[in-house]
Parts: C-alpha cells; structure tokens; sequence
C-alpha cells in the first residue's frame, strides 16, 4: 500500500504547474483534458511528482466559491506539505532566486535544516534537508 497522490487546490494551472516544476524541480507527470465529476465542466488532469518518483500532486483548479476559499489553507494555516531535499542550500538558492516566499531563515534543528515557505497558493511547507 502506498499513498500515490494529494490534491493541491490551486487558482490556475499554468502557474501551479510553472512554480512546481521551475521552482520546485518537480517532474510534470501528467496534463490532460478530464470533465468535473460534478455538472462535467472541462477540467485538467495535472500530476507533478518529485524526481525519482514518490507521492505525487494533483494540482487541482478550484471549481466554485467554496474551492476558491480553500486555495493556499489546505492545512488550515498550518504547514502541511514536507519537501526533503538532499542538497538543502542549493535547493534554498534556487528558490531564493525565484522569489518564493519564506518565513523566516533556515535554522538548524536536531534533525537537520529546516525553513518554512509558501507555495503560489500560499500553502505552507518545510524545507527540510540534512544538517
């Protein structure tokens, strides 16, 4: 058993897919044509992964008022996405470069460096990687 994919509400695609594929390094799995499940709007089926495999993202565009107040509150404020990197500072600089948004600056814990960001949706995540 395994857990293969968790849905990201985001606002738009293109964007979602740019800033976790650029920024991220995340691979584009999947992108094709689908229909809502519910009134059979058009939609897309968007999967990124991170290399070499492992859970995948669904990237969802939020589908109505309700979905559209949940994009970036996935976790309800809290960080709910882990990304654990090999290479922390390199993977640090990349995004640094892009503009991502952090909250504050990495610190080292026992369990290695640590700094908390936002993805385009405002969701919080960890960047986590080796001390």
């Amino acid at each position: 058993m395994r857990l293969d994919l968790v849905a990201i509400v985001v606002e738009e695609y293109d964007p979602a897919i740019a800033f976790f594929v650029g920024v991220l390094g995340f691979e584009l799995v999947e992108d094709s044509p689908s229909l809502t499940s519910v009134g059979g709007k058009a939609k897309r089926w968007v999967i990124v992964r991170p290399p070499g495999g492992g859970t995948g993202l669904l990237l969802a565009r939020a589908d109505g008022e309700r979905q559209l107040a949940g994009v970036g509150e996935q976790a309800a404020g809290r960080v709910g996405f882990f990304l654990q990197v090999d290479d922390f500072n390199e993977t640090y600089a990349r995004m640094v470069e892009h503009g991502v948004t952090f909250e504050g600056l990495p610190r080292v814990e026992a369990y290695g460096k640590i700094v908390v960001f936002r993805d385009i949706s405002g969701n919080r995540w960890d960047l986590l990687g080796p001390a």
